[in-house]
């Protein structure tokens, strides 16, 4: 089984990925995507957007890291496909998923589903610019408001040359709204010859293990749940129990101290309020220390409060306490 870590805009980023894979169990992280318009962009752009560039492709923990690109024309990915690997990105991944409203009004992302062809065009352009054994990529949803083109597009990027399509079982439409269909990625794989990675509504062991029986998919793909349980990847695999508050809680004061000095602090109270939020999924605790901070802008008074204790709830047997989960 191999467990990927997705990309998420302004949620993770270099600094959560290191966070992440030190805890351990993932096998892959996909960036936050680069912008591609129609020129080859300088190397500072990568540089900005996966530091771990400069460091062999790896995180600090020795995880692969893959860049995406997200953008229309063909060539202009091509190229930056190129600039990507020749500065040691581990494969380029496509993105063909983001529901962002400003990402598809500018013609990326999960709009392009609707047009099977240019979804050809593009991986058909950057498989033929990016040498091999470099893996080409895509992530894709099933669909823009429904799926009748799931299986042709899925199809359109298996021809085209793509090594693995990732799958977001869901819709444009949908959104993050649960729940998510993998028994459509079941279908699809019925038509295509390459790897399929299931993402979607992963939020502990056993959704990971109906997710694999319903979309007949090993490998998956871990976002929001990551963030709601940060050792999510080992406890899947079996190899840990969920984390406990009180190890969440150091976790939150360590990435303080990467968001504040790693990264001059700029988003720090945005990105720790930001990541309380997926934790009160799994978390009662995160909810009490969201409100104590919630309307905290200086980092320093924001660490402090995280390090004051918060009452645990009573859920010894388990560790954590579960809030509602699909």
């Amino acid at each position: 089984m191999q467990i990927m870590l997705a990309p998420m805009e302004g949620v993770v980023d270099h600094l959560m990925r290191d966070m992440l894979t030190k805890l351990g169990g993932f096998d892959l992280c996909v960036t936050e995507f680069v912008r591609v318009v129609d020129i080859k962009l300088p190397r500072r752009v990568f540089y900005r957007i996966c530091p771990e560039l400069q460091h062999g492709g790896l995180t600090p923990g020795g995880v692969p890291v893959r860049v995406q690109l997200l953008g229309q024309h063909p060539q202009a990915l091509a190229e930056n496909a190129q600039r990507a690997i020749e500065l040691g990105s581990h494969g380029v991944d496509l993105n063909f998923g983001c529901p962002a409203k400003t990402v598809n009004k500018s013609k990326g992302g999960a709009v392009l589903l609707k047009e099977t062809q240019t979804l050809f065009d593009i991986v058909s352009t950057v498989r033929q610019a990016v040498p091999q054994p470099n893996k080409v990529t895509a992530k894709m949803r099933l669909g823009f408001e429904d799926c009748n083109l799931a299986i042709d597009n899925a199809c359109a990027l298996a021809e085209a040359g793509a090594d693995i399509i990732t799958i977001h079982a869901r819709t444009k439409k949908d959104g993050y709204r649960p729940p998510a269909y993998w028994d459509w990625i079941a279908r699809i794989k019925q038509h295509v010859n390459v790897p399929i990675v299931a993402n979607g509504e992963i939020w502990s062991r056993d959704d990971a293990q109906r997710c694999q029986e319903q979309s007949a998919c090993r490998d998956i793909m871990l976002g929001r749940g990551a963030l709601a349980l940060p050792n999510l990847a080992r406890v899947i695999r079996g190899e840990q129990a969920p984390m406990r508050w009180g190890d969440v809680q150091r976790l939150l004061i360590d990435y303080s101290g990467y968001e504040i000095f790693g990264d001059k602090g700029r988003y720090y109270p945005n990105r720790i309020k930001q990541w309380l939020g997926f934790l009160k999924r799994q978390y009662v605790e995160a909810q009490t220390t969201f409100n104590m901070i919630r309307t905290m802008t200086d980092a320093d008074d924001i660490v402090r409060a995280l390090q004051l204790p918060v009452p645990v709830a009573d859920n010894p047997s388990s560790g954590y306490s579960r809030i509602a989960c699909s």
